[in-house]
């Protein structure tokens, strides 16, 4: 056998069919990722957790695809490359969410933080938020024994405030109809209140603001990614969302999943996200998602950034809406 004949049956010159099938594979998890199914282990939600990272995959495809000096190869990455850069591009070029720049009207600048029940410095973290010129800031988490230090922080710029359990709003702005919000699972007995409700007397009109803090989710062995709880939370606020009166609406909130993740479809399908940029939140020492969410009806999300780590194992997230007038 000729040198040529050998080199023509060897592994190196076959075409790269397992690099291509792989980059339609990840195409495929990408632009059709609601139809990974649940049935198992809540695979499709927990796909959908971390699906910006599959560009770490498409990068790695490339590579592959360079090294091999494959044409057919590199044009078959370049699917999933696109698709990525269709879904994400303007968290890579934050500012682009508004197309035409900046709309005129009023704007309001809001905050979310879980604060952690187990903050070693809570008093650190309220000067922090009383600090980064929020008129509305959401807390979760707080726990009896650190309320009365993010009162104290909060008061002189936010002198109005509801607490209802383990999640308060504080304003700079007056509030009024402070409730809880039922979002409760069925299944849980415990004494359990994370949802609540204001009307936030703005100069140009009232707007409903709601604060939540969505269940848990676990990772599992034996029964997969867990969040029935979750799920049925989410669903249980969004029929409180979709039977409010007012116009203009701000959900403030650690609603443990992501924008993609279907089980928060219940509230995307009803409230427009803050997503100029990943502003990934969770966990604080090296984010991975964006789990703690600022979102709005009858305003428009303008710019949303993260703020430095506090004692949690959250980052503080913001953003700059600007409200439509009525």
């Amino acid at each position: 056998m000729t040198r040529d004949a050998r080199r023509d049956t060897s592994p190196r010159a076959r075409r790269p069919w397992v690099l291509i099938s792989s980059a339609v594979l990840v195409a495929g998890l990408l632009a059709f990722h609601s139809a990974v199914p649940n049935a198992v282990g809540n695979v499709g939600s927990l796909l959908e957790t971390f699906l910006p990272w599959l560009g770490l995959v498409v990068v790695a495809l490339l590579v592959l695809a360079s090294s091999r000096r494959s044409a057919i190869a590199l044009t078959a990455v370049a699917l999933p490359a696109t698709v990525w850069v269709i879904m994400f591009g303007t968290s890579v070029f934050p500012g682009s969410v508004i197309a035409g720049g900046p709309e005129p009207g009023p704007t309001l600048t809001v905050l979310q933080h879980n604060v952690a029940d187990d903050n070693a410095d809570p008093g650190g973290t309220a000067r922090a938020l009383a600090g980064a010129g929020a008129d509305l800031i959401a807390l979760q988490e707080l726990t009896p024994q650190a309320l009365p230090v993010y009162e104290a922080a909060l008061a002189p710029e936010h002198p109005h405030r509801v607490v209802v359990g383990t999640v308060g709003l504080w304003s700079r702005l007056p509030l009024a109809d402070g409730r809880p919000v039922a979002i409760k699972p069925q299944d849980v007995t415990a004494d359990w209140n994370r949802g609540l409700r204001a009307t936030v007397r703005t100069p140009v009109g009232d707007i409903a603001a709601y604060v939540a803090h969505l269940p848990s989710v676990r990772l599992r062995p034996q029964d997969g990614f867990g969040t029935a709880w979750r799920d049925e939370s989410a669903a249980a606020l969004a029929t409180a969302v979709a039977a409010e009166k007012l116009e203009r609406i701000v959900l403030l909130g650690d609603l443990n999943g992501t924008v993609h993740d279907r089980g928060l479809s219940p509230l995307t399908s009803l409230l427009a996200p803050a997503l100029d940029g990943f502003g990934f939140t969770w966990p604080a020492a090296f984010p991975l998602a964006r789990i703690d969410h600022i979102m709005a009806r009858g305003a428009t999300p303008a710019t949303t950034w993260t703020l430095p780590a506090t004692g949690s194992d959250h980052l503080p997230t913001a953003a700059t809406l600007r409200l439509r007038l009525q």
